[in-house]
């Protein structure tokens, strides 16, 4: 009964840990995902940058899984390179090692107030952004508590005498006790759960000091498999990066396994608390592993596209519409909005293109996007014809409104390619071949404008997945902001205009074509929300106010 008892408390810290790991990663994903994301796609122009980004990303999101499909799919898009993802990976093994030596600093006592601020952080903010933050403070203090519970219930393994019978065979077994910690780790998606799972038994007296290391090793493998795992169905360039990281990490812990005796030494002769052995050995892992694969992630990532090569017909052509799927309308609506859903990604591409020419002033940004916009223009033409003959057969209501809704927005996508190639990159390249020079304020609100504009194309893509309404309304206010933003922005223009300020002479039909184009991509962009909101009732006739 006492040891069921233990069990059961065990687990259900562990279980509390992981509930606060995840409410973490959500928070900060609603109060600062779109710029995590964009920090991510924009932070990799050299490996020092790629890997503070990437220690960064993982401290704010408390997760190096999330991170590494983050980052698949940044690559996949052509948005990062393939060595500076691997670098941006070790950055993220890293940020979640740090993350568990923060925790295990003893600060337990703050996790009521924590918790109590993120719950009125949540409670009194009507933002978003706030209630995510608050979310992520709630989580932090549960982590933090959990930690406490963790400690509470291994204490009275010490006197189990099953318990030290099994370890001591672990201890002679090592390669044993490193597979079951990467299966625990897998299980649980989470090397930091399982890291703290250890940091407790080891205070508890129950794990010797080179079995303790040999476990945490064991939680570095495994944290790499999920990635891995998710990304199986995946592009290669995406699969490429995951499998890079396991490797990099496999490799590591086959090294370091042999050695945990003098590494255990070593450690506990340091000026640092036994306690913590499991986070210090964690940290000195992933910073060695960091400082010894780092020289060779450009071979790396070669290596991998030798074995996992792309598939240039995959590449070019539709993925997701199947023939044999049109015979069941369910799956062919879920094959075509996949199909969409790439095209999407495909304009966000061709955004963050446009966006570093603009910002870095290099006309070589914009090389890949004629080839993009024809590969944007062939998928949406194959989407439509693959739906039109869908509908010979008749489809029943609700699935002909979603058939024309995902046609919609593919020739919405279409439209925005057609700007951006036509407009915004033909006005960057007379910006550049010129030698112009925006203002300053004038070059800012151009660059919050792009910003704004892929941080919309994100929602508006996860709109068209989840039909959220309350996404939906927030998307439609944010186009009443960008109407806001254009009109001030023109307005300020011309005030400088009006002040006689060269630069601003120099580039006025620029800029202007500039906002107008943001403005329309945005127009675009917000279609995707009309549908759900005139479905669920929220939508008006007509902007016009009533007489009166």
């Amino acid at each position: 009964m006492q040891s069921t008892i233990v069990m059961v408390n065990l687990f259900g810290a562990v279980a509390l840990l992981l509930f606060g790991l995840s409410l973490v990663k959500d928070g900060v994903t609603r109060a600062f995902g779109a710029r995590l994301r964009a920090a991510l796609a924009r932070g990799t122009n050299g490996p020092f940058r790629a890997f503070v980004t990437g220690l960064v990303a993982t401290l704010g999101l408390q997760s190096s899984t999330a991170t590494a499909l983050m980052t698949a799919s940044f690559v996949e898009k052509g948005l990062i390179r393939s060595q500076m993802a691997q670098i941006v990976l070790l950055g993220a093994n890293v940020g979640t090692a740090m993350t568990a030596w923060i925790v295990a600093l003893g600060i337990g006592w703050l996790s009521p107030l924590l918790i109590l601020a993120g719950v009125a952080t949540h409670r009194l903010s009507r933002s978003s952004a706030r209630q995510g933050a608050g979310y992520a403070l709630v989580g932090i203090g549960l982590m933090l508590l959990s930690l406490e519970l963790l400690g509470t219930a291994t204490e009275p393994m010490r006197q189990s005498q099953a318990l030290g019978a099994f370890l001591g065979m672990l201890d002679n077994a090592l390669p044993v006790a490193m597979i079951i910690a990467a299966g625990l780790a897998f299980a649980s998606s989470s090397s930091l759960a399982v890291v703290m799972l250890v940091l407790s038994l080891s205070s508890a007296g129950v794990l010797s000091p080179v079995l303790t290391v040999a476990l945490v090793l064991g939680a570095n493998l495994g944290g790499a498999i999920p990635p891995v795992i998710t990304t199986l169905g995946s592009p290669p360039a995406a699969r490429r990066v995951t499998l890079g990281n396991l490797v990099v990490r496999g490799i590591g812990c086959l090294i370091a396994l042999p050695a945990v005796g003098a590494s255990a030494d070593f450690l506990q002769s340091l000026p640092l608390p036994r306690q913590n052995l499991p986070v210090d050995v964690h940290l000195l892992f992933n910073l060695l592993l960091a400082m010894v694969a780092w020289p060779f992630a450009g071979l790396l990532a070669r290596t991998m596209n030798r074995f996992f090569p792309d598939d240039e017909a995959a590449e070019t052509g539709p993925r997701y519409l199947d023939e044999a799927a049109l015979d069941t309308p369910v799956m062919a609506l879920s094959g075509a909005t996949r199909e969409v859903l790439r095209v999407g990604d495909l304009i966000e591409v061709m955004l963050m293109r446009a966006s570093e020419a603009f910002s870095k002033n290099d006309v070589n940004e914009l090389g890949d996007i004629e080839n993009i916009e024809r590969q944007v223009d062939l998928l949406q033409q194959e989407v439509k014809i693959f739906l039109s003959r869908l509908g010979r057969d008749g489809l029943n209501e609700e699935d002909g409104r979603r058939s024309i809704v995902i046609i919609d927005y593919a020739i919405n996508l279409e439209h925005m390619g057609d700007i951006i190639e036509k407009g915004l990159c033909e006005q960057i390249a007379k910006k550049v071949r010129g030698g112009l020079r925006f203002s300053e304020d004038g070059y800012q609100e151009l660059k919050g404008l792009f910003n704004l504009t892929i941080d919309n194309l994100r929602i508006a893509q996860t709109i068209f997945v989840t039909r959220n309404a309350d996404l939906a309304r927030h998307l439609i206010e944010v186009k009443v902001d960008v109407r806001h933003m254009e009109k001030r922005s023109a307005e300020r223009h011309l005030e400088r205009l009006r002040d006689g300020l060269l630069e601003s002479l120099q580039t006025s039909s620029l800029h202007l074509d500039m906002l107008r184009d943001l403005k329309r991509i945005n127009a675009h962009i917000a279609s995707v929300a009309y549908p759900i909101l005139d479905e669920s009732g929220l939508l008006t006739e007509s902007r016009l106010r009533p007489p009166g």
